[in-house]
């Protein structure tokens, strides 16, 4: 077979530096912005903040290109054509189009090393401290022990060449349930909740009924069975509805509440402002959204100086390059901020038109549905990119900050033939579960029916769905005394 050569023509769609860049920033909250904006400024010394007063004196950077004439001519295209674009030049051991997410480290002790502090105030040996070690260092986020002891004695043997048994482990798991908080190094919820109801016994009628309770009727507590707890053990609904409430109080996940108390929220800072003035909604955008940025002034000097001398030394052409590389780099970043900017807004402000009744009176069965695609129509952008805007943004209104996608909603017909968003379902379906008598409480065919009366068509299937979205219980676990 002969081998042959042919030209051939072939169009391709690839996204720009340029293009990348702005989907990244899209994403990124008003939080992470002002770190996006300094890392970028750490990066490129081409990019300062500040205003420039003189934005179209260094627009075009063609002016040099005309300044080296013969075979060695410097052509900006060399370094901006895509195929050798520096996002793919660069020596990486990860993609520049990965994300990056960032979990932010707390300062603040653990349950498991505030635990080990205490194990100095208990008298064990050597071996004694280090198998208590390990158990510590086995117990999950909520405070319970998950892995069988013998699992446990033989990562002694092989990590840490201590001889034991499960005997002796558990001993040393009965010293560390000991510890504060109660009910820490259980391995189930019944006996954490035992743990927790033994440090309180103290002749309490009360408490003694709700040890019983748990020791020999945990399966119907957790089942809500309370006729068949109150027949086995011969008392009053009253007593029984007081001994249930003491278990309420014990803590399910002891680990857990201290992790909360030394947990550092998150501010929320809103990244756009829309307000009721008059009748009318204003919106605004954080100022964050819309730093002042500028191409460096120096930068500019070092490319018509390097640029005069490009003609004799190879040394100045490496530089001019490096410099006009940093000079698009400042660029491209300050235009994708400004296109970041006035896409947040243009997105914001269909979504104020389309749910312009819900931002005037704050009524949740006001919202109309949306889905991505009615804003992507809109404004005339792709639905990632709207997806992208919507993702970890929030408005503040004058009922509230709520994130972006608060707003989007599937659709539901009503008898009439209505288009009424699910949300307006749920408020309905929440309220009606909110209202209910506890003691009788709506079962989802019952909440069926509700909603069928006041005029929507609904399953009760999708009551149910609707119900866990709201993680709403079902009928029998909302049952009180």
């Amino acid at each position: 077979m002969a081998l042959k050569q042919q030209l051939t023509q072939k169009l391709e769609q690839r996204l720009s530096p340029q293009q990348i860049q702005l989907m990244k920033l899209l994403q990124v909250p008003t939080m992470e912005l002002d770190q996006r904006i300094k890392q970028e400024i750490e990066e490129n010394p081409a990019l300062e903040e500040g205003t420039d007063e003189q934005d179209d004196e260094f627009d075009n950077s063609d002016e040099f290109e005309d300044d080296n004439d013969g075979e060695d001519e410097f052509d900006l295209s060399d370094y901006l054509d895509d195929d050798v674009a520096d996002y793919k030049t660069q020596a990486n051991n990860s993609s520049k189009d990965d994300e990056e997410r960032v979990i932010p480290l707390s300062g603040e002790q653990s349950f498991q090393e505030k635990l080990t502090e205490q194990l100095h105030l208990l008298d064990l040996d050597d071996n004694e401290f280090t198998i208590a070690d390990i158990l510590i260092g086995n117990l999950d986020e909520s405070g319970y022990l998950n892995r069988d002891l013998e699992a446990i004695v033989d990562d002694l043997a092989f990590a840490m060449n201590i001889e034991t048994n499960e005997k002796e482990v558990e001993e040393i798991l009965m010293l560390i349930q000991e510890l504060d908080p109660a009910g820490v190094g259980a391995r189930n919820l019944q006996e954490c909740l035992l743990l927790q109801i033994n440090r309180k016994q103290d002749g309490d009628i009360v408490r003694f009924t709700a040890k019983k309770i748990l020791e020999n009727h945990f399966e119907e507590f957790t089942k809500k069975h309370y006729d068949k707890i109150a027949k086995k053990l011969e008392i009053e609904d009253e007593d029984l509805k007081e001994a249930i409430d003491e278990i309420l109080k014990l803590n399910p996940k002891p680990g857990g509440s201290m992790r909360e108390s030394a947990k550092n929220y998150q501010q929320i800072i809103p990244d756009f402002m829309l307000f009721e003035n008059d009748g009318r909604l204003e919106l605004s955008i954080n100022g964050r959204n819309a730093p002042e940025l500028k191409v460096s002034k120096e930068y500019e000097s070092m490319l018509r100086s390097y640029a005069e001398g490009a003609k004799s030394s190879k040394a100045d052409k490496e530089a001019l390059t490096f410099v006009r590389q940093k000079l698009d780099g400042a660029k491209w970043f300050i235009d994708a901020i400004k296109q970041r900017q006035q896409t947040l807004l243009l997105t914001m402000d269909a979504i104020r038109h389309y749910q312009e009744a819900y931002f005037l009176t704050g009524d949740e069965t006001k919202l109309k549905p949306m889905i991505l695609k009615d804003i992507a129509d809109m404004v005339g952008l792709d639905i990632s990119t709207i997806s992208r805007v919507a993702n970890s943004k929030y408005v503040q209104t004058n009922f509230g900050i709520y994130p972006l996608k608060y707003f989007f909603s599937e659709s539901l017909s009503t008898e009439s033939g209505e288009e009424v968003s699910t949300r307006e379902v749920k408020k309905i379906l929440s309220d009606a579960i909110d209202g209910e008598d506890k003691r009788n409480p709506l079962t989802d065919e019952k909440l069926m029916e509700l909603l069928n009366e006041k005029g929507y068509n609904i399953a009760r299937r999708t009551v149910a769905k609707y119900r866990e979205q709201l993680n709403l219980p079902v009928a029998r676990m909302r049952k009180e005394l």
